[in-house]
């Protein structure tokens, strides 16, 4: 797989990582590399055309939203959401010869191999720089650290985005979620109200209803059973936090703590990622 390939051997520090940073190389201005929560302030990312170049990466358990709020920022900033699950869930859904092999995999919770992800997530790199995009926000990749020293090889990577949640939360949202089998958006059922305790907030979250032509044609994802929810934790627990500590020492980590669900959160996070957004600030000046 020439893909796999230039990636694995840019690890190395081949030619390679010319080939594979060309797919982000339409670069306007780019945020610093050294972007850390903790003594550092985030730059500020206007969003006019020339500047929309980030390259991020979004951290966080099964179920923590990493989809969500990285598909908003996507369309915030102008850059492709690239979510190695929907890569994953695309090939399933193919009939393809691997299909039958991920399949028992990611029902059971399990982290697929690092060259399935690597191939899948290189393909759609190279797809959308012969269409001329330009920046991504990566999500759901790396959890391991070879596949971030791997990235780290190939792509400079500006900002690494950890979202942190009650596992409790976690679990009930796992089991919450429902997807449309027409139009594959994500919801929500679960309505979560947790008190504070031992000196811990308390979070609510409202359920994420669908839209009366999705209500009845909602399905539950085979891995959100709550043996699999967590399994995939476990997994998560042992094989990715070092992730966090690999951008975390590199003063690329922005550990973000969900106070509650979309309406509170999100512009908590715009806030903490210094995004302001001009669009709404000229509504308020007229």
């Amino acid at each position: 797989m020439a893909a796999l390939n230039r990636f694995v051997r840019a690890a190395a520090g081949t030619a390679a990582r010319r080939a594979m940073s060309a797919v982000a190389s339409e670069s306007g201005a780019r945020m610093p590399a050294s972007i850390a929560r903790a003594g550092l302030a985030v730059p500020e990312v206007r969003r006019v055309p020339a500047e929309r170049n980030v390259q991020w990466v979004f951290l966080g358990c099964p179920g923590v939203g990493k989809g969500t709020y990285a598909s908003r920022l996507s369309q915030f900033l102008g850059v492709p959401h690239i979510a190695t699950g929907d890569l994953v869930r695309k090939e399933l859904s193919s009939a393809g010869p691997l299909a039958g092999q991920l399949e028992e995999i990611v029902n059971k919770g399990k982290l697929l191999p690092d060259e399935v992800i690597i191939d899948l997530l290189s393909k759609r790199l190279e797809s959308g720089g012969a269409k001329g995009e330009s920046g991504f926000i990566l999500d759901g990749f790396p959890r391991t650290i070879r596949q971030a020293e791997i990235l780290e090889g190939v792509m400079d990577i500006d900002l690494v985005v950890n979202l942190k949640l009650r596992e409790e939360v976690l679990i009930e949202k796992c089991l919450g979620r429902r997807v449309c089998n027409e139009c594959g958006k994500n919801f929500n059922v679960a309505s979560i109200n947790l008190k504070g305790e031992n000196g811990r907030p308390g979070i609510s979250m409202a359920p994420l209803p669908p839209p009366p032509q999705c209500a009845s044609k909602l399905i539950t994802r085979a891995d959100d059973t709550e043996d699999v929810v967590k399994e995939r934790l476990r997994v998560y627990h042992e094989l990715s936090e070092p992730v966090e500590e690999f951008y975390r020492s590199r003063g690329k980590l922005l550990e973000f703590d969900l106070p509650g669900g979309i309406p509170e959160s999100w512009p908590k996070l715009l806030q903490a990622l210094n995004l302001v957004d001009h669009d709404e600030k000229q509504s308020a000046a007229a």
